[in-house]
């Protein structure tokens, strides 16, 4: 197994302060505005439903805007990321919103020993986390071993059709890509982030992993998970196929032509079986 976590927490460190300090995570409209919530939380709410009073974890949560979103809907929230520098400015977000918001560092494979066992009714997973991770059944034990029994999972993640596909062809849809997890990593080197930035990293090289929808399904269910909802959904928060995507009103970006063609992001529910 690579080194990636020395590797990819290097690169998300780098990656913290310019986020925070960009208008696409609207950190100054959260901290303006108490009832902002933020464009992928938005997103979430017609499936999301009602979370008032509980408690709830965030994993990868970066620099907290999704967390303090989720709290601004009624639910006691912790978020947890590996990178220290994401931690900090997800404490320095909550400070400066006057929220009440617990945020631990640590991996995501060890959630369950740093967080108390089997004590959240909600673990929620916002959009580019999965990616990050070499092993998805690794990642369902840990949401597992977090919830209640009866304790839901909430997740809207990127799809691993989208992930298969070579992002730098502007004139067909290719799949070049593994679609299924592989031991060995993806490895990118890239000095830039999503975020509108003159700034460049010096953290270059990321390693990533790919999951198919059966693997997650499966690995969930193989810890005790039961699948309550499954959606897929023609669009995504960032420009995932250059040349081929524009963004509406909402911030999702979509194909310009034939959105039917494929599933760019899905929504996956499932909850804790009952002893």
């Amino acid at each position: 197994m690579s080194d990636y976590i020395t590797l990819n927490k290097a690169n998300w460190d780098e990656r913290a302060p310019l986020h925070a300090a960009s208008a696409g995570y609207e950190t100054q409209a959260l901290v303006d505005d108490p009832a902002h919530l933020s464009e992928v939380v938005r997103f979430d709410l017609p499936l999301l439903g009602d979370i008032s009073g509980a408690k709830g974890v965030h994993l990868q949560c970066h620099i907290g805007t999704d967390t303090l979103s989720l709290a601004r809907l009624g639910a006691h929230m912790t978020g947890l990321d590996f990178s220290p520098a994401s931690i900090a400015q997800a404490r320095l977000l909550a400070e400066r919103a006057g929220a009440r918001l617990a945020f631990v560092e640590a991996d995501v494979y060890e959630a369950a020993e740093v967080l108390p066992r089997e004590s959240f009714d909600l673990v929620y997973t916002s959009i580019g986390a999965l990616n990050w991770l070499p092993s998805i059944e690794r990642w369902a034990n840990a949401v597992a071993s977090l919830l209640k029994p009866g304790g839901r999972l909430f997740i809207r993640e990127g799809h691993p059709v989208l992930f298969s596909l070579n992002e730098d062809r502007q004139d067909a849809l290719v799949i070049e890509h593994p679609y299924f997890e592989q031991e060995t990593p993806q490895v990118w080197e890239d000095d830039s982030s999503y975020v509108e930035t003159d700034a460049r990293l010096t953290a270059t090289i990321t390693h990533e992993w790919n999951h198919g929808m059966g693997e997650i399904i499966s690995a969930l269910l193989s810890h005790g998970m039961q699948i309550t909802g499954l959606v897929e959904h023609d669009s995504i928060p960032w420009e995932a196929l250059p040349g081929q995507m524009s963004c509406g009103e909402d911030g999702e970006w979509r194909l310009d032509r034939d959105r039917w063609r494929m599933p760019l992001s899905y929504t996956l529910q499932a909850s804790k079986r009952p002893r």
